[in-house]
């Protein structure tokens, strides 16, 4: 195909609806997945953040808070980094606060 490089990136993005979206919950999530998250090997591009609230096109989801964008360099390291200790770590520490949580994965080039 046209535009393919020889490394298929995998871009992972997350976005998390939270029960407590108070300011200060939003900014623990976005530091705990600093915390525990941007390291992780592998990893090419990493980005968090919460929601623009004054973005509302109709084609702007609004029904999340926060948004983790992560690209890393290969399938693999995509999946070492989903079993990771920091990663169940993160997990752990947050998903009492979440109502939901959206994955979307796509290769990348």
């Amino acid at each position: 195909m046209s535009g393919q490089t020889s490394r298929q990136v995998v871009a992972h993005m997350v976005y998390f609806t939270l029960k407590d979206a108070s300011p200060a919950a939003q900014q623990k999530l976005v530091d705990d997945c600093y915390r525990y998250l941007k390291g992780a090997p592998g990893i090419v591009y990493f980005a968090v953040g919460t929601r623009v609230p004054d973005l509302t096109r109709g084609v702007n989801v609004q029904d999340f808070q926060i948004g983790l964008h992560v690209v890393f360099e290969s399938r693999k390291a995509h999946d070492d980094y989903q079993t990771s200790e920091p990663h169940l770590q993160f997990i752990a520490e947050n998903k009492h606060n979440w109502t939901q949580v959206r994955v979307f994965d796509c290769n990348a080039s």
